[in-house]
């Protein structure tokens, strides 16, 4: 059983909230990021096989690394920067009692390539830093500012990193913005991470996209499916039926 005693596991401003989904709960805190609802798309939109072996680069809550588990992931690594958000996430993943599936690493992203085997994983996820330093206002919180700027890690980090990771036809999938689809496409096509999967992501129906859900495969051919948009909410500001889906699990 999980742990009744929610003090035990929480530090001075940090909160258990409930994700809503398998009953799991997890550790936030207001000075640091938080997840959002781009991270449960992405752990939805992702092919996830029973058994998989899955990574998650730049964890933060751990909150996808924990929804890999709850689709059938038999291992997932969580690879974290922050210490903090890395502490974070390991006592959410041992307050839910899935120590034997998900291990959180403290570790800068670009070091994976040297410190581990590559080829180890069939699936590797990310919802990364979105803007380059160049673009919008950082936030003063650095913790907050290296979560949304790619201040320790571009985009070509990340896809470098998932292309080290990954298994021979495993699949990269990742959330980020629209206006970047050049740069993202360009970069994982330049690390043999064909584009598979691409799907829209817009708060309501008359809206323009926010997000974009793509997927690759290590060494496949080209050729790429792209889905109808992902509507978040109905005209009422309700949930749209599928996104309701992934809440009912």
């Amino acid at each position: 059983m999980k742990k009744t005693n929610n003090s035990a596991v929480l530090q001075v401003g940090e909160r258990l909230d409930d994700l809503l989904i398998d009953q799991m709960k997890i550790i936030q805190h207001d000075e640091q990021f938080r997840f959002s609802t781009d991270a449960v798309l992405l752990a939805y939109f992702a092919t996830v096989k029973v058994k998989a072996k899955v990574a998650d680069l730049g964890t933060g809550t751990g909150v996808i690394a924990m929804l890999m588990a709850a689709r059938g992931a038999s291992k997932v690594e969580g690879f974290e920067i922050n210490p903090r958000m890395a502490d974070m996430a390991s006592r959410s993943v041992a307050f839910n009692e899935l120590e034997d599936i998900i291990t959180i690493k403290a570790m800068d992203l670009r070091e994976i390539k040297t410190k581990n085997v590559a080829g180890a994983f069939d699936l590797v996820v990310s919802n990364p830093p979105y803007r380059s330093i160049e673009k919008g206002k950082i936030n003063p919180n650095d913790d907050i500012a290296i979560a949304r700027h790619e201040i320790l890690a571009t985009l070509y980090d990340v896809v470098g990193a998932a292309r080290h990771l990954l298994k021979f036809r495993g699949r990269f999938a990742m959330v980020h913005l629209p206006e970047r689809l050049a740069e993202i496409i360009t970069a994982m096509k330049e690390m043999d991470l064909e584009p598979k999967r691409l799907r829209m992501v817009q708060g309501t129906a008359e809206k323009k996209p926010t997000m974009v859900l793509i997927e690759g495969v290590f060494g496949a051919k080209p050729g790429m499916i792209v889905d109808k948009p992902l509507i978040i909410y109905k005209q009422d500001g309700t949930y749209h039926d599928e996104i309701l889906t992934y809440y009912q699990k």
